[in-house]
């Protein structure tokens, strides 16, 4: 597993603590080097616990530009996407600018909304940090185990997906390891199974996120215990 870092926190509460230090880490070095902080969203309990975290915390938010790993592809206000329960939890009362939240439009379809986003995504890359989380079959973003895609795509269709809905918009592994940081954060006891499996060495799409500049595994002992 080269280029695989693990961080051990004590339970999801201080893997959330901990992924908000360091995107305001991140943030700041980013906007002292460049003068934009480019962050790709994740969905999951995880991710909504630092995203809650983060709307009382200060930062120079008119640099942020904000992107999603991955829709389902649902109307635009449904409670079951990311893009909803990121603005539930964060963005409602945030001073970033509609301007900076680039959403994934998934309303129009998977096909048209992946055509749609790879234009966006080319325009931003690369990435300061991305976020993700890994399933309980060791899927990340909406890439699932059995699901092969072009390896050149920035952004795919995902149809068929094992959990509703069927279809879904990803970026692919060639867009998320265009990141100076990559963040995966793991928690609960229905993770461990597929740590292991991935630790073993098994093909998981977690695993083929072979990136030069390695990942941070941010994991609760939950997800860790034998």
């Amino acid at each position: 597993m080269s280029g695989v870092r693990w961080h051990s926190c004590a339970d999801a509460a201080a893997v959330a603590g901990e992924t908000v230090r360091r995107v305001l880490a991140a943030a700041q070095r980013a906007i002292a080097a460049r003068g934009v902080f480019r962050l790709v969203l994740a969905g999951g309990g995880t991710p909504e616990r630092a995203y809650r975290q983060l709307a009382d915390s200060r930062a120079d938010w008119a640099r942020w530009q904000l992107y999603l790993g991955d829709e389902r592809c649902l109307p635009a206000t449904d409670s079951g996407r990311n893009s909803v329960m990121i603005e539930r939890a964060w963005l409602a009362d945030s001073p970033i600018a509609s301007a900076n939240i680039h959403w994934i439009p998934a309303e129009l379809g998977a096909e048209a909304g992946a055509a749609a986003y790879r234009a966006v995504i080319e325009a931003a890359l690369p990435f300061d940090l991305v976020l993700l989380g890994m399933g309980e079959d060791g899927h990340t973003a909406s890439l699932f185990p059995g699901h092969r895609h072009d390896p050149d795509r920035l952004v795919v269709a995902v149809h068929e997906a094992p959990k509703p809905p069927p279809d879904r918009i990803s970026l692919t592994p060639r867009a998320l390891c265009q990141s100076e940081q990559i963040l995966l954060l793991i928690t609960g006891a229905g993770k461990r199974e597929a740590v292991r499996r991935w630790r073993e060495g098994e093909d998981l799409p977690v695993a083929g996120l072979q990136c030069s500049n390695g990942i941070d595994v941010l994991i609760d002992r939950a997800a860790t215990a034998q």
